[in-house]
């Protein structure tokens, strides 16, 4: 069986449209600053459920950390050592791909950072928030992000695969370093609420974080429809 032809093949299959408004939303949609309204919505839901400002840095650090240990893995050592082209960048398979216009990337394909700094954050709020609507959320996120990178050509399924591995890994790994932490500053405390999550995280709270990522969607949404 050859795997490169299977990776290829499914790169096809999510690669490109015809669709120039759908073209304009995959480029928002992979956009980090794009998400800057989720990320301080995120930001707001530690804010109002922890206490104390040591809990906070610990929580907000951790979620950074998240990104810098998968940062530093994929573009310190793997991207390096490893040298694959990006499919949109070798010449080989470039002709094969449907392209969206001003899309380029220089660094290396594998892994994907994308993939892992989106799952990495994904993960460590799952386990930070215990909240099923909070994990959904932000592993659909990551997976939208992880399916733009297919849709430009900007990576293989296999970057893609290792990058979400790597990016759970992490947050699992961070967030367990980050409990370790919490209980030497902060009593032991299991919430049995209607109200709360198991970790004392407030629904309205998480309300918040829906509202706010919905209508970040709807906005990237109704702009490229009007604009095209």
């Amino acid at each position: 069986m050859d795997w490169s032809q299977i990776d290829l093949g499914i790169l096809h299959f999510f690669n490109g449209s015809d669709n120039i408004a759908l073209d304009d939303i995959v480029v928002s949609l992979t956009n980090g600053f794009v998400w800057i309204p989720l990320f301080l919505s995120l930001i707001y839901l530690i804010i109002k459920n922890n206490e104390t400002m040591a809990q906070i840095m610990l929580a907000i650090g951790g979620a950074i950390l998240c990104v810098l240990v998968t940062d530093g893995i994929d573009d310190g050592i793997v991207k390096p050592m490893i040298g694959r082209l990006r499919p949109l960048n070798d010449p080989m398979v470039r002709m094969s791909l449907d392209l969206v216009s001003g899309v380029s990337e220089r660094s290396f394909s594998f892994f994907s950072a994308h993939a892992a700094n989106t799952m990495g954050i994904a993960v460590f709020f799952c386990w930070l928030v215990r909240s099923r609507m909070v994990g959904f959320l932000l592993v659909s996120w990551s997976l939208i992000n992880c399916w733009t990178r297919l849709y430009l050509g900007v990576h293989y399924p296999s970057d893609i695969l290792v990058g979400i591995i790597c990016g759970a890994l992490v947050g699992s790994l961070v967030y367990f370093l980050y409990r370790k932490l919490y209980f030497k500053i902060s009593p032991k405390l299991h919430y049995v609420s209607t109200q709360y999550t198991k970790t004392g995280y407030d629904y309205y709270d998480i309300d918040v974080v829906m509202v706010v990522t919905t209508l970040t969607l709807l906005v990237i949404v109704v702009k490229s429809v009007i604009v095209f």
